[in-house]
């Protein structure tokens, strides 16, 4: 009885100690994913036209995403620039542009290819990985 209280033990311990019970420590979550969201501040606001002459209003909180961390301070840097560049692409939509998702959608990617086109001009890099309008509002 001893002898086999004494295996199972053995067993048991080997068993706890062997490498192929242990997990892989998992991935170091920096090295994994480097992106860096940066907020435009404060939110943008501008207007849009409505039937010809009347003016819409629309309210946006941008947020670039960014995968390469050293490129935070050119973006900080060109702020301006980003916002200037958002409230001329929105200024040229159309009220259904403006309201649809399709429409919200398009000025989305054309602003992120603008910004992009606008940083390799400035810096040399294509900067935003992403543009999210994390705050769309319209009246």
């Amino acid at each position: 009885m001893k002898k086999t209280v004494f295996i199972a033990r053995l067993l048991m311990a080997i068993t706890l100690i062997s490498p192929t019970t242990y997990a892989k420590p998992p991935p170091n979550s920096a090295t994994q994913s480097n992106i860096t969201y940066y907020t435009l501040a404060p939110d943008i606001t501008t207007n849009y036209v409505i039937d010809g002459n009347r003016l819409g209003y629309i309210r946006l909180q941008v947020d670039l995403m960014i995968t390469d961390n050293s490129q935070l301070i050119n973006i900080e840097h060109h702020a301006p620039l980003i916002r200037d560049t958002i409230i001329s692409i929105i200024s040229q939509q159309s009220e259904q542009q403006i309201k649809s998702l399709t429409g919200r959608e398009k000025i989305r990617q054309l602003s992120k290819q603008k910004i992009n086109q606008l940083l390799v001009a400035e810096t040399g890099h294509a900067a935003i990985n992403e543009l999210l309008f994390t705050k769309y509002l319209y009246q």
